[in-house]
């Protein structure tokens, strides 16, 4: 008897509580589309004029959001809303931080321009490593310093994105300079993790294998060159421009607010094996 009057108190306060947690999730706001993370925020892409720099860009405006679009060349195309160009060589120390700079606060940076001198081991220029290395990994830094200073002095808690390769931990052959420069890349992407975390900057890779731009299906059109990766990528395709604006927009968005100073790697598996 007296163990069914003690049960009963036990009873009803688990129905309470099961009852004040139903009512306290049926009034909690709905988690909001990470599209909409993007409606009227700016942000910056480098390399935006070309490849996967033009498909992010392309994706983050449909998404609602304001572009400054960094581009060496001047540009000759249209003009687009909720976009302006910079003209900039990212690789040039003070201007690029100047005009980085000048922009303002931003919510999120792209560092996606890159070049690939491909050259032998035995054949490697000084011009073909020190262009390699200064607009592959130290425009990385110069840029996002300028960057990051603007989203600290404004308080903005943003995201930084910055392309690597997975031939940054898997080396091929006749890329001694790419691989060394998206080697520093990662590198570079986890210190700026650390430094940056504690201003609520995340700062993440994207690293896609081989990837069919324009200029990818004319340098892997050779079988000779591009079967041996091929063979070994278990989804048994190549990277589209989609698969990196995908992973570039998720790493942008609140989405991956957790997500601090890692690689999210698009490769179909080719690391895997």
């Amino acid at each position: 008897m007296m163990r069914s009057v003690f049960k009963l108190p036990r009873k009803l306060v688990g129905q309470m509580a099961v009852g004040m947690l139903s009512r306290n999730m049926s009034t909690e706001s709905p988690v909001p589309r990470m599209e909409d993370y993007f409606k009227g925020k700016r942000f910056v892409v480098t390399g935006s004029s070309a490849g996967m720099g033009e498909k992010i860009t392309s994706r983050l405006l449909d998404l609602g959001a304001f572009i400054y679009a960094v581009e060496k060349d001047e540009y000759v195309g249209e003009d687009v809303p909720n976009v302006k160009r910079i003209q900039c060589d990212v690789s040039d120390w003070d201007t690029a931080y100047e005009k980085m700079l000048e922009i303002g606060p931003v919510h999120g940076l792209v560092n996606n321009a890159g070049v690939a001198v491909i050259e032998p081991f035995f054949d490697v220029t000084q011009f073909g490593w020190d262009n390699t290395l200064n607009v592959n990994g130290r425009a990385i830094v110069r840029v996002s310093q300028a960057v990051a200073k603007n989203m600290i002095d404004a308080g903005i808690k943003g995201s930084i994105v910055n392309i690597s390769s997975t031939i940054s931990t898997r080396a091929i052959p006749d890329h001694v300079t790419y691989c060394a420069s998206k080697g520093a890349v990662n590198q570079i992407t986890r210190t700026m993790a650390i430094e940056l975390g504690k201003y609520g900057i995340r700062t993440n890779n994207v690293n896609p294998t081989v990837v069919l731009t324009r200029m990818g299906k004319i340098a892997w059109s050779d079988p000779v060159k591009s079967t041996p990766i091929l063979n070994r990528i278990p989804l048994g395709r190549f990277a589209e421009t989609n698969d990196i604006a995908n992973a570039v927009i998720f790493m942008l968005s609140d989405y991956s607010a957790m997500i601090n100073g890692t690689a999210l790697v698009v490769d179909g598996g080719f690391l895997a094996g």
